[in-house]
């Protein structure tokens, strides 16, 4: 027996583009003369659709697609997800469910039952659990299906659900296992990944076949990285990530387990194409073409840029360099090499006539006040100005250039430096920047030298350093990537040796700089805590102040 796996690039709700693809698909498989093509959980219409799902019309579409698909699966099986309408009165209105296709008919399909509803998921909004498991029979052999989650409960150990649905289809013998998945990419999610295929593998002991989304949907990037295992516990093949790919295997020789091809997973090599394929398809899927950024010098901006010049073209890619009576000779020096390193547009536009202005306005409001946050922020907001009227004029969407330090302690400016359409790296820590500008430069000087390694400094006023205001970013990065990441509370903390006095005052910035992080662009995803959708905090609350 054939089977071809085909790890697309989707997009929610465009069922025709959708339908496309795995048509082309289908016709490849057949030339391999497969017997099964498999593709992804809610390849239909996307994943994840969200309130989408509560339109009629959009799940009419939906069907409309497996109608479609039921018409080409006459000489060859189509394993597809989909969501799927609940025939009982009482419970959600939908399944979210993988069809078996042949002859023209549904000939299987298999409900998911474990429905993650953390982080960035929330399908037990939307979709009824299943308790009811069946295999089936196809040319001689016996199938079991599983959606995404249901085998990530192996041995029913997982807290967050009371059954293992391959417990139960185990007892039926089947000879191999097909998993549509869509699991989204954090940059050590691969290999959390393989481990429980593995885990499967050794407490079923029959080939997976696991068919994962490629691609980014506004936050969430997939990666691919689709996974054939044997039974004697290889990994007969981890398909490439970040790219679509449409390969076939004989069962028989993922059965004997020869070979094992398993893909690179340095956390800069990830990290970058993530962003990369994240920033495409954010643009790409829009209907957008050309980015603005602006470009100080720092590494922040830097790095956005070349993340920018490689994801869209150089040619698609507009700089603003802005300087100021506070800005060092060496950050404009800096922003112009990059800029033509890259060979991106750049202009050079100097806002210490408008920030005067500004002041003017405001000095006898101010009081004689001493200077302080309010000067530097018009600073910030003038070119929040500028960059916009630029975008207006000519649509351009401004990248965001925070990274997640930065964000987190609401280092930025509301309407200034956190503006924009889309956040590039405020799910990087400043100390990974740091990493990703190396790891970027490891064929070639692309992000000068001096960017890297000077201090970093916002430049908002005279000899500015960020650590006038920050903890150094080793001591800053990891008291944050505990409390983040690991939610780990003060105290927890401070018992890792940091000081306390500092633990409280970083948790405490993270804490009121809640209202910033409601009002900026979307982020793109790539750990496991990401700001946005996948973290949900109340802005006016107590705990830890």
């Amino acid at each position: 027996m054939k089977i071809t796996v085909a790890q697309l690039n989707y997009h929610i709700g465009n069922f025709e583009g959708n339908l496309d693809k795995m048509l082309h698909a289908v016709e490849n498989a057949k030339k391999d003369n497969s017997d099964i093509v498999c593709f992804a959980e809610l390849a239909t219409c996307g994943y994840p659709p969200r309130d989408f799902l509560e339109f009629p019309d959009f799940i009419s579409r939906s069907n409309a697609c497996i109608e479609s698909l039921k018409q080409v699966s006459h000489d060859i099986a189509i394993v597809v997800g989909a969501p799927s309408i609940n025939p009982e009165p009482e419970g959600k209105d939908l399944f979210n469910s993988a069809y078996f296709l042949y002859g023209g008919e549904i000939l299987a399909i298999q409900h998911k039952s474990l429905l993650p509803t953390y982080d960035i998921f929330d399908e037990y909004r939307y979709f009824e659990p299943c308790r009811q498991y069946e295999t089936f029979e196809f040319r001689g052999k016996r199938i079991a299906m599983t959606v995404c989650e249901d085998i990530w409960n192996i041995g029913n150990e997982n807290p967050l659900y009371d059954i293992c649905p391959m417990d139960e289809l185990i007892k039926q013998g089947p000879d191999f296992m097909i998993n549509v998945s869509a699991s989204p990419f954090t940059y050590d999610h691969a290999n959390n990944r393989l481990d429980i295929l593995k885990e499967n593998i050794d407490r079923y002991q029959i080939p997976i076949f696991y068919v994962n989304h490629v691609g980014s949907q506004t936050q969430i990037i997939f990666d691919g990285g689709s996974v054939v295992m044997s039974p004697n516990g290889r990994v007969f093949h981890e398909l490439p990530y970040f790219t679509e790919e449409i390969i076939t295997y004989e069962l028989d020789e993922v059965q004997k387990g020869e070979q094992e091809i398993i893909q690179d997973k340095n956390k800069m090599h990830l990290i970058h194409d993530a962003i990369v394929l994240g920033l495409h398809d954010y643009f790409g899927k829009l209907g957008f073409s050309k980015a603005i950024l602006g470009l100080s010098g720092g590494i922040d901006s830097a790095v956005t840029a070349v993340l920018a010049a490689r994801a869209l073209g150089p040619e698609n890619v507009r700089a603003v360099l802005m300087p100021s009576q506070f800005s060092s000779q060496h950050s404009i020096d800096d922003a112009v090499a990059l800029a033509e390193n890259l060979g991106i547009r750049y202009d050079i536009v100097p806002i210490q006539k408008p920030y005067e202005a500004f002041y003017g306005l405001l000095e006898s409001l101010f009081e004689g006040k001493p200077f302080n946050v309010a000067e530097e922020n018009i600073q910030a907001r003038s070119r929040g100005l500028i960059l916009m009227a630029l975008s207006n004029k000519h649509g351009n969407i401004l990248l965001n250039t925070t990274n997640k330090s930065e964000m987190a302690v609401g280092y930025g400016t509301l309407y200034g430096d956190l503006a924009g359409g889309l956040s590039v790296i405020a799910d990087v820590y400043k100390t990974d920047v740091f990493r990703l500008a190396r790891y970027m430069n490891k064929d070639g000087e692309v992000i000068p030298e001096n960017t890297i390694t000077k201090p970093p400094s916002a430049e908002l006023r005279h000899d500015q350093k960020d650590s006038d205001s920050l903890p150094d970013y080793d001591i800053l990065d990891e008291i944050l990537y505990e409390y983040i990441e690991n939610r780990k509370g003060p105290k927890a903390i401070i018992k890792m040796g940091h000081d306390e006095a500092l633990v409280r005052r970083i948790l405490r910035l993270v804490n009121i700089n809640e209202f910033k992080r409601y009002q900026t662009a979307p982020v793109l995803r790539v750990s496991n805590k990401a700001f946005g959708m996948g973290r949900r905090m109340p802005i006016v609350a107590k705990y830890l102040n």
